[in-house]
């Protein structure tokens, strides 16, 4: 096990920040939404966990590098690739070192099949624990940040 914090995330608005202390343990924190509409990020929000986050001992965030997906609209993926880029800029001005990783290379290395009930069953494998973090389907961006934060604290957690 690394002596890093590790931050898995799972990008998006339907995603999640997941928190991977060296001991084992483990917080979720759902990608923090404006109340109202639920389309935008609360960028004051996302800034408060990343400041907290900064605080502890050398962090390192894994993100999921993902791009445009077929018959996704423009609206979406504009949205999409906003909050990746807020994501970094966030991360970058509070000082935690990013490794891009992609959907392919965690999945695989974590035995993750396809599918985002895949991704929750695979989680609940691998961090029986914690499995009652991502009871519904709607959570699957909850399971996802997890695992991509397993595969970081099992890369050695650094960049």
């Amino acid at each position: 096990m690394t002596g890093h914090v590790v931050i898995g995330i799972d990008p998006g608005l339907s995603g999640a920040i997941a928190v991977l202390s060296p001991d084992g343990a483990l917080v979720v924190h759902d990608m923090p939404t404006h109340r109202l509409t639920r389309t935008e990020l609360d960028l004051p929000a996302l800034a408060h966990i990343f400041d907290g986050l900064a605080k502890e001992a050398a962090p390192v965030a894994f993100l999921e590098r993902v791009g445009a997906m077929p018959g996704q609209g423009v609206s979406s993926m504009f949205k999409f690739g906003t909050c990746f880029g807020a994501l970094q800029g966030l991360l970058a001005a509070h000082f935690i070192p990013v490794t891009l990783v992609t959907p392919q290379s965690w999945k695989r290395a974590m035995g993750c099949p396809a599918g985002k009930d895949a991704a929750r069953a695979r989680a609940s494998q691998l961090l029986p624990r914690q499995a009652g973090l991502w009871p519904l389907k709607k959570h699957d961006g909850r399971a996802e940040a997890a695992l991509i934060a397993l595969y970081g604290q099992r890369q050695g957690g650094d960049r």
